[in-house]
């Protein structure tokens, strides 16, 4: 069986999406393992219903199930899309933030377009990942990543870099064509930035006791922007997904 291929991005018409490793060449393929289980068990998806099926990666297929049961979710591929990645790539750098406010914070990035999100490693933040916390910290970071973007029903889903020191994001903002860091201090509005067409856009978060005076000066001599959202004072798990909101009204929803 011969399935349709092309680079659009499907319509989001409501069909739920789910992750696997890699999705196989084939007419059919199977949802099995958790995916499969909250399929059937929690979704009660049945025969005839339409699905997508992505690698998280770019590649989605659209299907409908042809069957539904313990084994999992049986689906006969029947339009396979190549997503590319968006010419403007959104970067959160943030601070790592207390308890279950982390993976909070990514959901929230991943739901309003982020693609990368770097933990960083402020001087003010409470929460501290050493050794084997670090590995743990960044796992559950990807899950929620992965959660999110199947939620959202984004075809890619966001890198999540290993934790990063203060001179690990100065010298990683190299990369980026546009570096803002958020300070409730500062004198120009986020909405007034002028953005570029493409590239990458770096949006720097600090801990909830805020930036160093250090810190600031670091940033600011690696190219980074200071710019306020507004008169309110955000929580750092919630701040950046207010810029990327901000951001991606201007460049990804108009």
């Amino acid at each position: 069986m011969s399935v349709a291929s092309d680079d659009r991005m499907p319509e989001l018409d409501g069909a739920p999406l789910f992750l696997l490793d890699e999705l196989p060449e084939a007419g059919e393929l199977l949802v099995d393992g958790a995916e499969g289980r909250h399929a059937v068990d929690v979704l009660r998806l049945t025969q005839g219903e339409r699905v997508r099926v992505g690698d998280g990666r770019g590649v989605v297929v659209e299907g409908e199930v042809l069957a539904a049961g313990p084994e999992g979710l049986r689906v006969r591929a029947r339009a396979r899309h190549e997503v590319p990645p968006p010419a403007l790539e959104l970067v959160l750098v943030q601070a790592l933030p207390k308890g279950e406010r982390g993976p909070l914070a990514v959901e929230l990035a991943t739901e309003l377009g982020v693609d990368r999100i770097v933990p960083w490693a402020a001087s003010r933040c409470v929460t501290r990942w050493r050794e084997d916390r670090a590995a743990k910290g960044v796992a559950k970071w990807r899950a929620a990543a992965r959660t999110a973007s199947k939620q959202s029903r984004r075809p890619r889903v966001p890198e999540v870099t290993e934790p990063m020191t203060t001179r690990q994001v100065c010298g990683a903002l190299a990369e980026v064509d546009l570096a803002l860091v958020l300070h409730e201090q500062a004198r120009h509005p986020l909405a007034r930035v002028d953005l570029p067409a493409e590239g990458a856009v770096a949006v720097i978060v600090g801990p909830e006791g805020g930036l160093s005076d250090g810190e600031v000066v670091a940033l600011s001599a690696a190219g980074a922007r200071a710019v306020r959202l507004g008169p309110e004072v955000l929580r750092t798990s919630t701040a950046g997904a207010a810029a990327l909101a901000a951001l991606s009204v201007r460049t990804r929803w108009a």
